[in-house]
């Protein structure tokens, strides 16, 4: 079951846009509807309980210079331009729904944050990998942190 994690992930996507202005209610309501469904298809044959980490490239959602098919996707129906989502929403965006966890990087270089964590069942839980407020700050004024001079990444089995 893959719902949290949608709903979690799209509910991110749709704040995003609400942060930015000038899009509807409705049209947030309907865009995140769509944005579930698409992603509820998308990953229907890739998502693995048992092995978390198996498939994430296949679930991440990516902005960067070019629009995520899904998110496109879900716009569209709302009658969003790619041009006016490049507008609404941060130029460098990663969010990576994988299972038991959500979590977010603004820009190329930023911290990752985590939206949504739940313990595997049978195994530990993850650590959370920065602190809520310095994201919080991050996704506010939609920019990145500063360059840092490392770029590390944990995968825990």
């Amino acid at each position: 079951d893959m719902r949290t994690e949608i709903s979690t992930a799209a509910a991110f996507v749709t704040r995003l846009l609400r942060a930015a202005g000038g899009v509807g209610e409705e049209q947030l309501r309907c865009f995140r509807e769509c944005l579930q469904e698409e992603m509820r298809e998308h990953y229907k044959h890739h998502w693995f309980p048992l092995v978390p980490s198996k498939g994430s490239g296949y679930r991440c959602i990516r902005i960067n210079h070019k629009m995520d098919p899904l998110i496109g996707k879900a716009a569209g129906m709302i009658g969003l331009s790619h041009e006016r989502l490049f507008q609404l929403l941060p130029s460098e965006l990663t969010l990576w729904v994988d299972p038991f966890e959500v979590s977010y990087r603004i820009g190329e270089d930023g911290s990752i944050c985590v939206l949504y964590e739940s313990p595997q069942p049978g195994g530990k839980a993850a650590k959370q990998l920065e602190s809520r407020t310095s994201c919080k700050e991050e996704w506010r004024i939609g920019r990145s942190s500063p360059s840092k001079s490392y770029n590390m990444m944990t995968v825990s089995s």
